[in-house]
């Protein structure tokens, strides 16, 4: 696009800061406002990242003229009511991961969208860099043969004390790995099933899961299998109180691939890798060059693709979404996990 995308930002917690630096590193957008429940806050962010226009309100934010886009950073119990509000003020959405607490909270935003014509994107930013495009090349091109096993891990030990008001452990905030962080394990494993079978992504046939509920209810760690077709098996494991490798591995029947950083490449700009296992070969570093670094890669992204609405595959298109936040459901039920507020 010719004009740069002006911003606003929903929320001023630790992903909010990190987006912001974003939209300053990148080619598309400058962040013009900030919105907080406070002016205090709203005025420390904005000396910090230098916003101009600052709201105590996330209401004042939607209501300013200046705003194009607007990026949703709150806590995910919180998601849908403000992905809602702002397709209502002819905002162009990009919403934090997991865009819902549920299937039918992502629906909804997706139905604003629709109905009010603006962007929407779930903000998976790794599905903007381009090691996963380089990823989806290999197993397209043959290189490790018929994908037959993804692995995929994401998970850590939230900071000690433990602390069960936490927006991680909180019951009421929707807390634990599952819509955390094993919402990106769920994302990456459906995206390869889908490419080993010629799809853009794919919905597992079969989910089962096991894990453990901690004092507050939600779970602190637990793992998932899934089958998909082409009989393409999955393992995702999760956490939010357990440290994990945080890798991906997908198995084929002529090698495999190694992703080191498969959720976070290229935070400072720099290359990331991938190693490529062929059999009887000796292993292959593969390394990818962004044009940018990771948040700004998404704000491009974002910029890029506003007058179709969404942006293609491997981002997150609305369908993909919609699936995922289907499996991420399927998993928590398997382990016996609902939040109180969902049957209001």
């Amino acid at each position: 696009m010719a004009d740069t995308l002006r911003w606003g930002i929903i929320g001023t917690g630790t992903i909010a800061k990190t987006f912001a630096k974003g939209v300053a590193a990148s080619r598309t957008g400058t962040l013009v406002a900030v919105g907080s429940r406070d002016q205090a806050t709203a005025d420390a962010f904005g000396d910090a990242y230098s916003v101009p226009r600052r709201h105590a309100s996330y209401d004042a934010l939607l209501a300013d003229e200046q705003v194009q886009a607007v990026y949703i950073s709150t806590p995910h119990p919180m998601h849908a009511e403000w992905a809602i509000k702002a397709a209502a003020a002819g905002k162009h959405l990009l919403v934090e991961k997991p865009i819902g607490v549920n299937a039918a909270e992502a629906e909804a935003i997706v139905a604003a969208a629709r109905q009010h014509d603006v962007f929407l994107m779930e903000a998976f930013m790794y599905r903007c860099h381009p090691q996963v495009r380089t990823l989806l090349d290999l197993i397209r091109g043959g290189a490790i043969g018929t994908v037959r096993v993804i692995q995929a891990t994401f998970g850590f030990h939230a900071p000690i004390p433990y602390d069960p008001t936490s927006r991680l452990l909180s019951h009421d905030l929707a807390g634990g790995g599952i819509l955390d962080v094993g919402c990106y394990p769920a994302s990456l494993c459906r995206l390869v099933a889908g490419t080993a079978v010629g799809q853009p992504f794919s919905e597992p046939t079969e989910l089962v899961a096991t894990g453990y509920l901690g004092q507050t209810g939600v779970d602190e760690w637990t793992v998932a299998s899934a089958k998909f077709p082409g009989d393409v098996v999955a393992q995702l494991s999760t956490g939010v109180q357990c440290d994990q490798e945080n890798v991906a591995r997908i198995y084929g029947s002529d090698g495999w691939i190694l992703v080191h950083a498969p959720w976070s490449p290229s935070l400072d700009g720099g290359p990331s890798t991938l190693v490529l296992h062929r059999r009887g070969q000796p292993p292959e570093t593969i390394t990818v060059a962004p044009p940018a670094e990771l948040y700004a890669l998404e704000a491009d992204t974002v910029a890029d693709h506003l007058e179709a609405r969404q942006a293609p595959s491997p981002a997150m298109t609305w369908d993909d979404t919609l699936g995922n936040m289907r499996l991420l459901d399927r998993w928590r039920a398997a382990i016996g996990l609902q939040y109180g507020f969902e049957g209001k």
